[in-house]
């Protein structure tokens, strides 16, 4: 588990994946029993496309791990071109198609689901990640620079992206293709919500804090004092989420499970391919989990968003999206303790420190 969660906390990061498996049933239970009172609750919280109580969970989860990161450290990660080409091969092209592949496959017979699975693969991961790599010691200031890198490419060019997999590829499959109407403004809105805010938030108060303290005061007195929000906030996320969907998952059970199956080989797929090819490129522990779970994490919040705006809240599009993080949560909790694991066989057991933090 991440080194910079609070002593106090101890137990909480502990037992993490109980606290996890708890939220999820406790945002269940408040869907299904109490689906008026949800549902009052996230339309009076609901500003345009977007979720005000998943929007603040998001942020304040994020908040933390992007305090953490070394903002003068990241120009040297940038001129790493191995690494930024490796993460870029396993975003922008075995992400998609993977999940396009498992889409036709398993949903052909489903079209709005198979969209929606499209839809979450075509959208790289920019902000749950940021846990999933704390959480297995991965580098921070890697994985900041590879968020900042994904969200580049995602307003630039998931419109593209979008085309080709819903509306050009289908249609060679023998599948009908739909067509996803989705400017670079509207993306470019998702990606300041979800990454931009608590990101200027990190860097402002990285900058002005060691500037009116210090920096060793900062590391070791105020980053682990803000570090268990992360684990807080994303069990409040988690209670979110699947309180939101709660009813559905009760009531369509079997669909629920159709749209899991494929989530769950592509989350797998994704780690498992992205860590042994990182080791093939001599890539660090600290550098091989950061890329793994880059590229194993979704954009859930742009893929829902985008599911809603097209299709509408209560198309099968948004119902297979929302389906994403409920299955990538508990998912990529389990690929953390296989990730340490990997570690242990073989990287010779404990990690080093991050080779941007050792080169200084």
């Amino acid at each position: 588990m991440a080194q910079s969660i609070a002593r106090s906390l101890s137990f909480l990061d502990r037992h993490l994946t109980l606290w996890i498996f708890l939220a999820m049933a406790l945002g269940v239970g408040l869907g299904y029993l109490l689906p008026e009172l949800v549902q009052g609750l996230n339309e009076a919280t609901q500003v345009g496309s977007t979720s005000l109580p998943l929007a603040i969970g998001l942020i304040l989860m994020m908040y933390p791990p992007l305090a953490k990161v070394r903002y003068e450290e990241l120009g040297r990660i940038f001129r790493d071109v191995k690494v930024l080409a490796l993460s870029l091969v396993q975003n922008w092209l075995l992400g998609p198609v993977l999940m396009f592949v498992l889409a036709i496959v398993f949903l052909h017979d489903h079209p709005p689901y198979m969209y929606g699975l499209i839809m979450i693969g075509l959208a790289r991961c920019i902000a749950m990640v940021l846990v999933w790599n704390q959480l297995a010691d991965g580098c921070s200031e890697y994985c900041a620079a590879l968020v900042a890198f994904n969200s580049i490419f995602q307003v630039l060019f998931y419109s593209v992206y979008a085309w080709i997999f819903l509306t050009v590829l289908p249609p060679l499959f023998g599948l009908q293709g739909t067509v996803v109407d989705v400017t670079i403004a509207e993306i470019a809105h998702s990606v300041f919500i979800y990454l931009g805010i608590p990101f200027l938030a990190g860097i402002v108060t990285r900058y002005v804090l060691i500037a009116v303290k210090s920096r060793e005061w900062y590391e070791a007195q105020f980053i682990p004092r803000i570090s268990p929000i992360t684990l807080l906030a994303l069990l409040f996320t988690i209670v979110v989420m699947f309180s939101l969907k709660g009813e559905f998952i009760v009531q369509l059970p079997l669909h629920v499970v159709r749209i899991a199956i494929p989530l769950l080989i592509y989350f797998v797929l994704m780690f498992v391919l992205s860590f042994f090819m990182s080791m093939k490129v001599n890539a660090t522990y600290e550098q091989a989990a950061t890329l793994s779970f880059t590229a194993a994490s979704n954009n859930f919040e742009l893929a829902i968003a985008v599911a809603v705006a097209v299709f509408g809240i209560t198309s099968g599009e948004a119902f297979a999206a929302v389906i994403g993080p409920l299955v990538e949560v508990p998912v990529l909790i389990a690929l953390v303790n296989v990730a340490l694991n990997l570690r242990r066989r073989y990287y010779g057991g404990d990690s080093t420190a991050c080779p941007i933090a050792a080169a200084r």
